[in-house]
């Protein structure tokens, strides 16, 4: 068996915050965006321990967002994520199942592409805690100037919603309190800039 497959397999259902397998579509597609985003990892000189992958294809109500161990290939958290509104209601669900995407400031829309995790920083949401972003493509360029942060939002639940979707905010990448405790305590002391790469 391939060697990212079988711990991938074992840690999904071990995960956090994870109620139930995902399909073997989704899991072969995981395998290889770990593959990719290791590749990517190593020849850009980013961080060798952590990455992150959000996979928008997925409904919003299901985790779609995971952190995950460059070296064991561990799924260390695995939980919902909101994405942009656009035109639609702030806070609702009305894209859950098809979200739109711009690089475009103002859009309140989510970018994709890979980004670079930055410093650090206080936010005004959750648990006062975010990560700044950085663009490394040309679809999320100006990640930085339409202040698109990794934070927690109050409004964003710990465990799958499925049918519902998670709220929608105004582009950035947001996950429960709870969840970013989690995730802050693996990446907080890292000093090599971690991979967040958002697709579609």
């Amino acid at each position: 068996m391939n060697a990212i497959v079988f711990p991938l397999l074992v840690s999904i259902a071990l995960s956090i915050c994870c109620n139930s397998l995902p399909s073997t579509e989704d899991t072969d597609r995981l395998t290889k965006k770990m593959e990719e985003a290791k590749t990517y990892c190593k020849t850009n000189d980013l961080n060798d321990s952590y990455y992150i992958l959000i996979d928008m294809s997925i409904h919003s109500g299901k985790n779609r967002f995971k952190l995950i161990d460059y070296n064991t290939d561990s799924v260390l958290l695995n939980c919902l994520c909101s994405h942009g509104c656009g035109d639609h209601i702030w806070g609702a669900d009305q894209s859950k199942t098809n979200p739109a995407f711009s690089n475009t400031p103002d859009s309140h829309l989510s970018s994709l592409g890979k980004y670079k995790i930055g410093a650090r920083g206080w936010s005004n949401w959750g648990i006062h805690v975010n990560y700044k972003l950085h663009g490394l493509d040309s679809s999320n360029s100006k990640a930085y100037e339409r202040l698109i942060v990794l934070h927690s939002w109050d409004a964003v639940p710990e465990a799958p919603v499925y049918p519902n979707g998670a709220p929608e905010g105004w582009g950035c990448p947001a996950i429960s309190n709870e969840n970013l405790k989690k995730l802050d305590s693996f990446i907080s002391s890292e000093n090599k800039p971690i991979l967040l790469w958002v697709y579609n």
